[in-house]
């Protein structure tokens, strides 16, 4: 049985007098991928925004790894072991591939060429183009980059909101199996966000459907795809 990478409960989060999480509670394992879906809106970029640290709690407990740190700040976090990737729009456009990737690595500066060649073994177009500036590639090329960098700080938790979202069908699936190889290869919990449904309940072991900043449907994903009230849930009704 994997250890619990992940264990928040009770976590609570206001946008001004605005409460917008109401004590939702999330576990991932190490090596596990866990769903988190819903409608927009529902509250899911929120939830890791305040597993980052970006988005201070009212309520909760944030624990990694046994070790609580929901008093630790963004960057702190980083250096717990969690790496929050939103796409492919922070990229530095004027900066290449690889200067990118190294701003990742700012709290694990010693042996920076290994461990970069080793993220660009997972995404061999990037490696091609490794002295081209970032402004230059693709959507789904920006996502991979996005997904590198993070992967830079050596996490041990990768949180990823949206990383299918606009790109084509090919690029889906290659970052999809990029992911499974992630978790199984380094032993990676990872908390997934996104709009895709069945596909991520495809590649996940687990999944919350949120509604409202609640958790209004949980189990193993498997379960869950022909759950007639996934689909409501999703779709808001």
């Amino acid at each position: 049985m994997s250890a619990v990478l992940l264990e928040a409960t009770g976590l609570r989060a206001s946008y001004g007098a605005m409460e917008v999480l109401h004590g939702v509670s999330l576990r991932v394992e190490a090596g596990q991928i866990v769903g988190v879906l819903g409608a927009n809106g529902a509250g899911k970029s929120t939830a890791l925004r305040v597993l980052a640290g970006l988005i201070p709690t009212s309520a909760g407990v944030v624990c990694l790894s046994g070790r609580p740190i929901a008093m630790l700040s963004p960057e702190e976090r980083v250096e717990a072991g969690i790496a929050l990737v939103t796409g492919g729009h922070d990229l530095f456009g004027s900066l290449t591939v690889v200067e990118n990737l190294r701003i990742g690595a700012f709290t694990q500066r010693a042996g920076f060429q290994a461990n970069c060649s080793e993220i660009l073994d997972y995404f061999p177009v990037l490696r091609a183009k490794r002295h081209m500036r970032a402004a230059s590639l693709s959507g789904g090329e920006g996502q991979m980059l996005a997904i590198g960098r993070a992967l830079l700080s050596r996490p041990s938790l990768l949180l990823l909101d949206e990383p299918s979202q606009g790109l084509s069908p090919i690029l889906v699936e290659q970052i999809f199996a990029t992911i499974q190889r992630l978790a199984r290869e380094r032993d990676l919990g990872i908390l997934l966000v996104e709009q895709n449904t069945n596909r991520a309940l495809n590649i996940a072991a687990y999944c919350y459907i949120m509604e409202g900043g609640k958790i209004a449907l949980e189990g193993i994903a498997a379960s869950l795809a022909g759950n007639p009230r996934k689909h409501a849930l999703y779709l808001g009704a």
